[in-house]
């Protein structure tokens, strides 16, 4: 996406305590919190912790002052550009501390859900459009046949959910973050959101890749402190990637009792992005558990988490989830799951053509010169064991272990019949009977 459009995306900075539309007591007393843990006394410094605007901080500066919770200090600080200088009151620290028993939470206010909503649809997923060529170009360093992309595209332009199926090793796991990779644009993620006077945490360093920030002109007529709210960081779009550990619970609100503070579950972190479910199937929880948790976001963009209390509250789902199996989806999941997936797209090993590309490929970038008389031996000597069935796996496998045992035996990297043979014989396990 252009610049133009990521700066329409951007959350603009609010401007008061109104439009914040936070309960004022849980501003004040984050704003109290903060200071007391962090030790600091400048409007500029807390600003920055706080990650609001210096004249919407300082609005909550003179109503905590006003409540006989903060005081200024009487003394200038010539190294900040002489502001004046602010400490808690007896009140306020006792009022700080009993905040924290309630609520460890400090530093970044939170964003409202509702403000969030609104940040989200700027920044939807489903205003994507990927042409053709940025999907090549993100999938550079795949061999895949054209009709792929055929299909590819539409799905993700598209937003909806994808299921990719096919037998193991033939890049399904590529294919989805190439997808990722194509996507490209930056999106705004919170720190941490409010519901109900509640603190859930999204902003997760695991997850997010934070964007370079952009650096601001010093000869610009007018800088760009605040472009944007800073109690969101810009990020890439971000990607969640979960395979056999899934579990349902793992897509719950998770709440810290120290802390008395929520976490977000993996999906409202990936919103604007996309969760990719690896190896449906290997779970512990079966495909069909998986998929019905999954229908209500995929049918009708929203989601239902529950708080400690047992309240349940919505929340947007703008995620493009990609399900990756080896099982045939009809042996997985039952018709109305099924139909429920929005694309299906088989991802299937690669002709002769197209495996001799990747493996010429892999050899030119691994330093092994090719070998016809070595190719010839593979292709009409070693495949027709297994029927000729070629999987995009199998280059890479075979010339790391051709690598593997010419730095063992001290000669040039190379490739011959025999080479074939020893590295073949690691690849598969033949089916005998082992006598106890």
């Amino acid at each position: 996406m252009n610049m133009q459009t990521q700066s329409v995306m951007a959350p603009p900075a609010p401007r008061s305590i109104q439009e914040m539309k936070l309960p004022v007591v849980m501003m004040r007393d984050i704003l109290l919190k903060t200071i007391f843990r962090k030790n600091m006394d400048m409007a500029s410094e807390i600003s920055a912790a706080i990650c609001l605007p210096i004249p919407v901080t300082q609005q909550l500066i003179d109503m905590a002052r006003d409540q006989k919770l903060l005081e200024a200090t009487g003394t200038l600080n010539a190294n900040n550009g002489n502001e004046m200088g602010y400490q808690l009151t007896d009140a306020g620290k006792a009022r700080a501390l009993d905040a924290l028993s309630q609520s460890e939470y400090f530093g970044a206010m939170p964003v409202p859900l509702e403000v969030y909503r609104d940040q989200i649809e700027r920044q939807s997923i489903k205003n994507i459009s990927i042409t053709r060529d940025q999907l090549t170009n993100a999938m550079g360093h795949l061999v895949l046949p054209g009709e792929l992309l055929d299909h590819l595209g539409p799905a993700v332009s598209a937003g909806r959910s994808i299921l990719m199926y096919g037998p193991p090793g033939n890049g399904k796991s590529s294919i989805s973050n190439g997808i990722r990779d194509a996507l490209g644009d930056k999106v705004y993620v919170p720190r941490a959101i409010e519901y109900s006077g509640q603190v859930i945490t999204v902003y997760d360093p695991m997850v997010h890749s934070k964007a370079e920030e952009q650096k601001d002109d010093p000869n610009a007529l007018r800088r760009n402190a605040n472009r944007y709210d800073t109690r969101y960081v810009r990020c890439e779009r971000p990607t969640v990637v979960t395979g056999g550990e899934l579990t349902l619970n793992m897509l719950d609100l998770v709440y810290n009792p120290n802390a008395k503070t929520y976490q977000a579950p993996l999906q409202l972190k990936s919103t604007g992005g996309i969760f990719i479910v690896d190896d449906l199937g290997r779970q512990s929880e079966s495909p069909q558990a998986l998929i019905n948790r999954w229908i209500v976001p995929l049918e009708e963009s929203k989601d239902i988490l529950a708080l400690q209390s047992g309240e349940k509250f919505e929340v947007p789902f703008d995620t493009l989830v990609i399900f990756s199996t080896n099982f045939h989806p009809n042996e997985i999941f039952d018709k109305a799951a099924l139909r429920r997936i929005f694309f299906k797209i088989k991802i299937d090993g690669p002709d002769q053509e197209n495996f001799l590309k990747i493996f010429a490929m892999v050899a030119r970038n691994k330093g092994v010169p090719l070998e016809e008389s070595a190719l010839i031996h593979l292709l009409k000597v070693k495949y027709p064991t297994i029927d000729n069935v070629y999987a995009n796996y199998q280059p890479v496998f075979l010339i790391d272990q051709m690598i593997a045992i010419c730095e063992f035996e001290g000669i040039p990297y190379q490739m011959t019949p025999e080479l074939i043979d020893r590295a073949w014989a690691n690849m598969f396990v033949k089916d005998e009977v082992i006598v106890k």
